[in-house]
């Protein structure tokens, strides 16, 4: 099919009948639907070799062996084992569970509190809300087509009240110390944003070896005596 031919509007009605994505540029589009076709046309020659698989009595040990050490050495990497860790779940008690899922539905049943005239500036738009002020203020006045103000009927149940959506209790860590007295059953450590790499990397293997959770685990490039 010649798609040079054809504008943008056509070919992306035909990606969406053919359930890929519509952006980029028209060259783009061309290519997307060119390697669409390609899988189509080898189809047939793919068929071919599975009559001539052989059946599972003929296959060789040796073969078994050579699958097991392929497994073994794909799953042996070190960046993935010191970055990506079990996560810690918190033992919680069925009143707490309960709690947690009132505060969710609740969280999503509250409206996006924006600040006075952020429709209009659009630096205003990007920071966060202030309780409007002046005698003159529609939004201070509560007028329907306003912004809601953040208000006390919009607070969530008390008793998991700043508690992480997981369930933990936060514990912000700035030294490996600040670890030994943490519960790991109640409590998670998000590390200070001051922190640099090094001392970093000490807290992620002492909370490692107590058990503990870090909310805000990120990956490090260790080099020399980090």
């Amino acid at each position: 099919m010649a798609y040079d031919d054809m504008t943008v509007a056509q070919l992306k009605d035909i990606l969406r009948e053919q359930g890929l994505p519509v952006s980029g540029k028209k060259a783009d589009l061309i290519s997307r639907l060119t390697e669409a076709e390609a899988p189509e046309a080898e189809a047939p020659e793919a068929e071919a070799p599975e009559a001539e698989a052989p059946e599972a009595e003929d296959l060789d040990s040796d073969s078994f062996e050579q699958e097991e050490d392929f497994y073994e050495e794909e799953g042996d990497f070190e960046e993935w084992d010191e970055f990506h860790t079990a996560r810690q779940k918190p033992v919680l008690d069925e009143s707490t569970q309960s709690a947690l899922k009132i505060r969710a539905h609740q969280s999503r049943k509250q409206p996006a509190f924006r600040r006075q005239e952020w429709f209009r500036y659009r630096r205003l738009s990007k920071t966060g809300y202030r309780k409007p002020k002046g005698k003159d203020s529609k939004m201070r006045k509560n007028l329907k087509y306003r912004s809601p103000m953040a208000r006390v009927g919009y607070g969530k149940i008390a008793s998991v009240r700043g508690l992480h959506p997981s369930g933990f209790e936060e514990v912000l860590v700035h030294k490996t110390d600040q670890l030994d007295s943490l519960d790991p059953e109640k409590q998670a450590v998000r590390i200070g944003s001051s922190v640099g790499n090094r001392k970093r990397s000490r807290i992620h293997d002492r909370a490692d070896e107590l058990g503990l959770r870090i909310l805000n685990r990120r990956q490090i490039e260790r080099r020399g005596d980090v």
